[in-house]
């Protein structure tokens, strides 16, 4: 009883808030070009390799500079703090680098800043938390003031992706005398923005930075300041957006999303991004003696799930139906592979032929967004199998799976934004223990494509992988996923398929 009554005042509240936002004026002074937003999470370092958080991202891509230049839009990459590159062989990538930029402490910018952070990165014994970052390079070396050399273990060719967005680097001198610890609170980069203050755990004050190089693919920042505060409650955050307490957040639940669609003062845009969902089905009956080792059985599941109804009406904004496995604009993705339209009546024939004219019962594991798996069990339903849903945490969920108990799961894969298959595809044919079809040929073509720089070649034993894992219905893809962001009617602000907001490039209107 007291629950309810607690929520009843919640919701009143709530409702007088958004009568008062209506009405009230922004609390945040536009006209000293200052822009405040908030996240949920609690950053304990700003030294992007000890963090693993998308916020740590964010603030990487402000700080901080990388070697490369992705563009958000075009996927095309440009000179960063790099200008030019090329590769002398399989191994080995020289890159000249960029005169005249300047650190936010006051050092220049030269080859000992490159080959330090490489250097330093790569090393296991620096312990780099995300090391499929780094583990791919075997050393730098400086061959002159502004160039270097850099060596890899193997074939890389994802290697240009990764030094366009997972590779910023750092001042030697400073980083070498402060160390990781100091870093992560008082972080020097070349980016656009430079940290002033750090209140750890609650707010992170960003002012531009008046001397960064001209000629960067970044271009100059419009607004002058960015105030991140640290918000642990969602509901908080929405209210002080809709009172003008904060001018952008994200990753807004789509209820709360939807009420903030009302509000004539905000946007609200359900952007797009590189995180697809797909079920994966165990093929070579690692579970037990599973109906899914069938390929008619594993084929009547992708046609009796209405994809498109999902992403339209659960999903929503822009999300899309997928094909192939892997997010389309990603290197070596293709749409040309078998598709499975909605079509029960041919489920069902197909479940007939391979002996189940009554269908079958079968647990379905999931992590995340349970009312969309939810509306694949109703799908399912229709045709005749009976799922049985098990929603776990994501640890509890690779468990199952790594111990031989998961035959059908929803999952998802967000790619770290790197816009490549080697980081979705080659992450799930690898006979691993997330890899449920076990094809030796889609691991080898896999394998060439991973560790070749021939762009042609990576293309054609991709096409050949990604068509067979359609043709045997290993994986059925789903569709995208949305992140949800709420701002400002007053902001320029567009949202990118790797959900890291470029401040850099926004402005008030």
């Amino acid at each position: 009883m007291a629950r309810r009554s607690f929520r009843n005042i919640f919701v009143m509240v709530l409702v007088l808030i958004v009568g008062l936002a209506w009405v009230l004026p922004a609390f945040a002074d536009k006209s000293s070009n200052t822009l405040n937003f908030a996240w949920t999470k609690e950053l304990e370092t700003l030294d992007r390799y000890y963090n693993t958080a998308r916020e740590g991202m964010i603030v990487s891509r402000h700080v901080y500079d990388d070697l490369i230049y992705r563009d958000p839009q075009t996927w095309e990459y440009k000179p960063l703090l790099a200008t030019s590159w090329k590769w002398i062989d399989p191994s080995t990538m020289e890159l000249e680098l960029r005169k005249g930029v300047v650190f936010h402490n006051g050092e220049k910018f030269d080859a000992d800043d490159v080959v330090y952070t490489l250097n330093f990165v790569s090393n296991p014994e620096n312990k780099v938390l995300v090391q499929r970052n780094v583990n791919w390079i075997k050393k730098a070396e400086k061959l002159g003031t502004y160039k270097v050399r850099i060596l890899l273990h193997k074939p890389f060719p994802a290697a240009l992706e990764y030094l366009a967005g997972n590779v910023p680097i750092y001042p030697n001198e400073y980083y070498a005398k402060v160390g990781p610890q100091g870093f992560g609170l008082k972080p020097v980069g070349t980016g656009p923005y430079k940290v002033v203050t750090v209140e750890q755990g609650k707010r992170i004050v960003f002012e531009k930075n008046a001397d960064y190089f001209k000629d960067s693919p970044k271009g100059q920042p419009a607004i002058d300041r960015i105030v991140q505060r640290t918000i642990p409650e969602m509901t908080t955050m929405v209210a002080e957006l809709m009172t003008g307490g904060l001018d952008w957040i994200y990753m807004v639940p789509t209820d709360q999303a939807e009420k903030l669609e009302k509000l004539p003062s905000l946007n609200v845009v359900r952007a797009e991004t590189m995180r697809i969902g797909f079920l994966q089905m165990d093929v070579t009956g690692r579970t037990g003696d599973t109906p899914l080792k069938d390929v008619r059985v594993r084929k009547a599941i992708c046609y009796a799930v209405d994809r498109e109804a999902i992403a339209k009406n659960l999903v929503g904004g822009q999300s899309r139906v997928v094909h192939a496995a892997c997010y389309p604009s990603q290197f070596g993705c293709i749409d040309t592979v078998t598709k499975y339209d909605y079509d029960p009546a041919r489920a069902k024939q197909l479940l007939t032929e391979a002996g189940y004219t009554n269908g079958f019962e079968i647990d379905f594991y999931g992590y995340r967004d349970r009312p969309y798996g939810e509306a694949i069990v109703g799908y399912l339903r229709e045709v005749g199998i009976k799922a049985n849903m098990k929603w776990l945490k994501y640890s509890a969920l690779r468990d199952a799976t790594k111990s031989d108990k998961v035959a059908l799961v929803m999952n998802t894969w967000g790619s770290y934004g790197v816009n490549d298959i080697s980081n979705i595809t080659g992450q799930h044919f690898r006979m691993e223990y997330n890899d449920f079809a076990r094809d030796q040929a889609v691991t080898d073509w896999l394998n060439e494509g991973d560790n070749s720089i021939d762009d042609a070649k990576r293309r054609e034993v991709y096409s050949k992988a990604l068509k067979r894992i359609a043709d045997q219905a290993y994986w059925l893809p789903l569709f995208s996923w949305v992140a949800n962001y709420a701002f400002d009617k007053d902001l320029d602000f567009t949202p990118y398929p790797d959900a890291v907001p470029r401040f850099f490039l926004t402005a008030w209107k």
